[in-house]
């Protein structure tokens, strides 16, 4: 790579972090600082039905404690995708001049389209007739008065993106990710338009996530091309799941937050544990995290999902 190593924590205010999220943090971090990188802490905080500002200082106050730092970002305003508006809406018009944006009335993902996709989220709205109404047609909707929510125009394209952890993921836009909102008709921009302008602006070169939004980097990977940046590496990790009902550990599923495991464990004990179940350490032991990047290796860390039911003295994790 020949651009700056610049790496990012980009985690949304809507809840208390869980393990899942710590893990990936983490790793993110490790990967960022083993390659002598820039972290930048974004605040993803698009969507004011489902954000706040305290889970945003209680995010902040999580990653301090754990011991992973940042070199700029959050809480510089400038950082948080509240406040940068102004930049998605250009890329909204750059599209839109280019024919690349339609209006929409039949999404069924208005709701969830601020936020990143979660499995079974991701679903193309396969009867959807709004891209093909006549220029009457669509006059016609826009007078009324329902808003629409607003699409880009994929084309039938194969989108391959090389993956830090899982290699090579090709996508076909159209036939396999469809159309997808980028505004709401509430007009509050999409998380895929933000994320990209944001990781495009930024100058971020690397981008380490749960493997959850891999079906997102063929999209953000063209998006980022069309308005005219250069994508980053993306590197995705394995999920953690519970050992009671082994689904992906989640805010919305009641998964234990951090502001209870921080009652509860030394920030050096919870980094360790984190390290085991990255597959970095044989078995928990207190460590910081900057003790870790001798030992931090891609190759290291498993590919399937990291089940609790794995790790009898890690259960009570989630």
């Amino acid at each position: 790579m020949d651009r700056p190593y610049v790496g990012r924590f980009a985690p949304s205010p809507s809840g208390y972090m869980h393990m899942g999220n710590l893990l990936a943090m983490l790793l993110a971090w490790l990967d960022c600082r083993a390659h002598g990188g820039r972290m930048i802490f974004r605040m993803e905080d698009l969507d004011p039905a489902r954000t706040s500002v305290d889970y945003a200082q209680a995010l902040a106050e999580d990653l301090q404690w754990l011991g992973l730092d940042w070199d700029e970002g959050y809480p510089d305003p400038a950082y948080c995708q509240s406040a940068r508006t102004d930049l998605y809406a250009d890329a909204f018009r750059a599209l839109e001049d280019r024919g690349l944006v339609y209006p929409c009335w039949c999404s069924r993902a208005q709701r969830l389209a601020a936020s990143a996709p979660h499995p079974g989220e991701a679903v193309r709205d396969l009867n959807c007739q709004c891209s093909r109404l006549t220029d009457a047609q669509r006059a016609a909707r826009l007078a009324s008065d329902r808003p629409p929510a607003w699409k880009v125009r994929v084309p039938d394209e194969t989108v391959a993106v090389t993956d830090g952890h899982y290699g090579l993921y090709a996508q076909n836009l159209s036939r396999e990710g469809g159309d997808f909102i980028i505004r709401r008709a509430d007009g509050v921009y999409a998380y895929q338009l933000a994320v990209s302008v944001d990781d495009m602006r930024m100058g971020v070169t690397r981008v380490v996530r749960g493997r959850d939004l891999l079906s997102s980097a063929p999209r953000q990977s063209w998006l980022i091309r069309a308005l005219g940046g250069t994508p980053p590496e993306y590197c995705h990790l394995p999920l953690i799941t519970g050992d009671r009902n082994g689904e992906k550990l989640s805010k919305r599923l009641g998964s234990r937050s951090t502001q209870a495991l921080r009652r509860e464990y030394d920030p050096r004990v919870l980094v360790g544990e984190l390290a085991c179940l990255a597959g970095l350490l044989p078995a928990p032991e207190p460590v910081r995290p900057e003790e870790l990047l001798p030992v931090f290796d891609w190759a290291r860390v498993p590919t399937d999902d990291i089940s609790l039911e794995n790790f009898p003295g890690l259960q009570n994790l989630d």
